[in-house]
């Protein structure tokens, strides 16, 4: 216990010395946040070349939802899944958009396609009796549910709903002229009747929420776990540099020769760089919920499920902290150390979904994303920051993570014991 109680007070004295580094070391994410959050605020963009996986619960089961069905599949922005109708359908679709495995879902409620045709015969009917078309009653018209995954970002979900809407007036003017036409063809024709029916389809978008969910997705909820999420990573710089500055300044071979065992070297290592990253996540909070809000941002809302946040935070340090020992026993200089760290962690994060949503990504980045554990950490982020999931639901993000920081230990230990049974 003295002995790691003095690595400890070493690797702190060590930090405090640099003063300069240590301010850039917490300053820098801070201004990342700030700086990206504000950026992707209110900034639009467009999806061409990638499908996004989209349910549609198809209750109509006549010409409207076999025409949207349809149109969609055919078109190059989606990918369709028509889900049964069967019991406790609805709600099958909403936790499944909620819980991601589809981008978005699609209700299409009973009786579409006879309300569509009935407004028709009714504008036709009214046309050629003289009379004027009555205004439409909201209870006549047909409202599509829109489910949308809480975790897709506002200037994605701008562009999706933009085209969904085009995909489904266009189905809806399709049905409807159709319809016009048969109708006309029982009366006689005149240039001069109003037979185009009101506007019938109307939409109702929403976030695919759970109800024990009370959080409402933004660009803050979004962005500010995903780059704490990055910051946290790039702590692999400062500490696999300080590993190397020991070595070449002579440290770490006094601290062998001093009995002191290379596994309690490194706990020091982790212990002084976890409480770095608990430090630098919780001024990451506080700018959330205090900073943000000054610039006419929203608050950050960090939910109630604290002991899985502190989970999702202790497990993504130590990956980020075994990666930067990895790289800091391998490398044999700070220029290898600083190039490959913080374009491997670049690389990562834009893999991972920090920058681009991973739906949004061409198909062979979107298989090899599940490879990243950024992309990891930041599933278990989003359930707590955006889903309000529980404890049970960032078990598994957080054991890929524990899982990739014993292989990087592993990987560190076995390159320094194999290069010293050579010495």
């Amino acid at each position: 216990m003295r002995k790691l109680s003095s690595l400890l007070y070493k690797d702190i004295l060590l930090l405090m010395r640099d003063k300069a580094g240590l301010l850039l070391l917490f300053l820098m994410p801070l201004s990342l946040v700030l700086i990206m959050t504000l950026l992707q605020d209110n900034t639009y963009r467009t999806l061409q070349e990638n499908r996004i996986p989209l349910a549609i619960l198809n209750k109509d089961n006549d010409s409207l939802g076999t025409i949207i069905i349809r149109e969609l599949r055919s078109s190059k922005m989606f990918n369709v899944d028509v889900v049964k109708t069967e019991k406790n359908a609805e709600k099958k679709i909403r936790e499944k958009v909620a819980s991601g495995s589809y981008q978005l879902g699609l209700i299409i409620p009973d009786s579409s396609t006879f309300k569509i045709k009935q407004s028709v015969r009714k504008s036709v009917a009214l046309a050629f009796a003289g009379l004027s078309k009555p205004k439409l009653k909201n209870s006549d018209s047909l409202h599509i549910m829109i489910l949308i995954d809480p975790t897709t970002k506002e200037s994605f979900k701008a562009t999706i709903m933009s085209n969904l809407r085009e995909f489904t007036q266009h189905v809806e003017y399709k049905i409807t002229m159709n319809e016009i036409n048969r109708e006309l063809q029982r009366k006689l024709m005149s240039p001069d009747l109003d037979v185009t029916p009101d506007r019938l389809i109307s939409y109702k978008e929403q976030f695919a929420l759970t109800n024990k969910c009370n959080i409402m997705p933004n660009s803050v909820q979004h962005n500010v776990p995903a780059w704490t999420l990055f910051a946290i990573f790039f702590i692999v710089i400062s500490l696999s540099t300080n590993m190397i500055k020991e070595r070449e300044e002579g440290i770490f071979n006094r601290l062998l020769v001093m009995s002191c065992s290379y596994k309690i070297y490194l706990f020091a290592k982790m212990l002084t760089y976890l409480i770095v990253c608990i430090i630098l996540f919780c001024l990451m909070l506080l700018m959330g919920v205090y900073i943000l809000p000054l610039a006419g941002l929203p608050s950050l809302s960090i939910g109630h499920n604290i002991p899985a946040l502190a989970l999702i935070v202790i497990s993504s340090s130590l990956a980020a902290i075994s990666f930067g020992i990895a790289i800091g026993t391998i490398a044999s200089s700070h220029q290898q150390a600083a190039n490959f760290g913080s374009v491997s962690v670049v690389i990562l994060a834009a893999i991972g979904g920090i920058w681009v949503p991973v739906f949004a990504m061409p198909h062979f980045l979107r298989t090899i994303s599940i490879l990243s554990p950024m992309n990891w950490g930041l599933e278990g982020f989003y359930d707590i920051f955006i889903r309000n999931q529980n404890f049970i639901s960032v078990l598994f993000p957080s054991a890929q993570l524990i899982i990739f920081s014993i292989l990087c230990l592993s990987i560190g230990i076995g390159y320094f014991n194999y290069h010293r049974k050579l010495k």
